[in-house]
């Protein structure tokens, strides 16, 4: 166990309801995220009012555990640790690394005294055989990089436009807290996070063997944040690179991605028809430093930059997130959340009139009453334009997620 824990609360509070529930929680996300934090935060928790709590705990990162391969296995051990009259509190770690655990997960659930956390690093742990064998016993939280205020509660850093261009820079990563802030150190240490995420999340389990376009896919996502795409326009684009490739190996070198949170896809919404278009969707990388390391840090990137840290924020504050379509304009962002709607538009600066009557009056052609806001770095901009909201990147940021709506 970890002596000192830097504290995520958001998620804790999230989990808290259903400790003691004999309901498996279960938290994924991108690769060194903090997942395991959070779980030595719960059990802290647990400690707090059961200071005696049997306390079981996994990491198949942890050489300990090498004999753990299976299900079989995993039931032996838990065999030998567990007790029959008080409640078990077992936490794995990086579970999809133990061959069949749902079945062992499953025969836990038939005992009302265990009480399961389990972890793991890519999403398609639960589209199969989990999501299967479990039905509704189970519950997912989703892990993400640092929030901005997590990132200066970690790193001590005042709430000022440095603080945020080195929070753009380089991302959320929370071991950057052990790093100094320098260019080339946090480079190297990003990428080489990079390099075992795409290693054993991508290319060993779904077994690639195109690595080399792979890695070409990875850095035309990353140098397009934002834009509109298909799986045929990337076919398209690469085979104009004199790279051969079709339209369902793209399909499944995307899915890969997915699954590993390096990437988000964001599908395109009818505001009007209130549907789901069938093609054409963004991309949005779930950790902005290691976007940055792929394809480096460019002034012309800016506003890219900025469209993927104000999406990144709404993951956080818990919306789901589409692009909206108004007959031929786009909305930037159609948030969700608990049965109400934000409407977002992203602006590098708003300096010319063409701009803000672009940014603004997309919103101002939205027929209804839910929030409308446009996000920009322009920190000079008037508080609203025709009662639409503008708010500072800087201080959109510094917004925590409420139980309703962000503003």
């Amino acid at each position: 166990m970890q002596k000192k824990v830097y504290s995520r609360a958001m998620y804790v509070s999230k989990i808290k309801p259903f400790i003691g529930k004999n309901i498996t929680k279960v938290l994924t996300g991108h690769r060194r995220v903090g997942k395991s934090y959070i779980l030595f935060q719960l059990i802290n928790e647990i400690k707090k009012n059961e200071p005696k709590a049997n306390i079981i705990y996994i990491s198949k990162e942890d050489i300990a555990f090498d004999n753990i391969c299976d299900y079989h296995d995993l039931d032996k051990y838990l065999a030998t640790v567990s007790v029959k009259n008080k409640m078990n509190y077992i936490f794995i770690d990086e579970i999809q690394l133990i061959k069949d655990f749902h079945k062992t997960i499953k025969s836990l659930l038939l005992k009302n005294n265990n009480d399961i956390y389990i972890t793991g690093s890519n999403s398609d742990m639960l589209s199969g055989d989990l999501a299967n064998e479990l039905g509704g016993r189970y519950i997912e939280f989703t892990i993400h990089s640092l929030s901005y205020m997590e990132f200066l509660q970690f790193h001590k850093l005042e709430n000022n436009d440095d603080s945020l261009e080195k929070y753009v820079r380089y991302g959320g990563m929370p071991y950057l807290i052990h790093l100094p802030f320098e260019e080339e150190i946090i480079r190297e240490y990003l990428n080489s996070v990079y390099s075992t995420i795409i290693l054993k999340d991508v290319i060993a389990r779904k077994k690639i063997r195109n690595t080399v376009f792979l890695e070409q896919l990875v850095k035309y996502l990353a140098g397009n944040v934002g834009n509109l795409f298909s799986s045929k326009s990337i076919s398209d684009y690469l085979k104009n690179q004199r790279t051969e490739i079709s339209t369902n190996q793209v399909i499944e070198y995307i899915s890969a991605l997915l699954d590993a949170f390096v990437i988000h896809k964001v599908d395109r919404y009818d505001i009007v028809g209130k549907k789901l278009f069938e093609r054409g969707e963004k991309y949005y990388f779930e950790n902005m430093g290691i976007r940055n390391a792929i394809v480096g840090y460019k002034l012309q990137d800016r506003a890219m930059r900025l469209e993927n840290v104000v999406f990144n924020h709404l993951l956080f504050c818990g919306y789901d997130v589409k692009v909206g379509i108004l007959q031929s304009e786009e909305v930037d962002f159609v948030c969700s959340k608990n049965g109400e709607t934000l409407y977002v538009q992203v602006a590098m600066e708003l300096s010319k009139a063409e701009t803000i009557d672009r940014e603004f009056g997309n919103l101002l052609k939205i027929k209804d009453n839910y929030p409308k806001i446009v996000i920009s770095a322009d920190k000079s901009f008037e508080n609203t334009y025709e009662g639409v909201e503008h708010i500072y990147i800087r201080d959109f940021l510094s917004k925590i997620p409420a139980k309703s709506i962000l503003i």
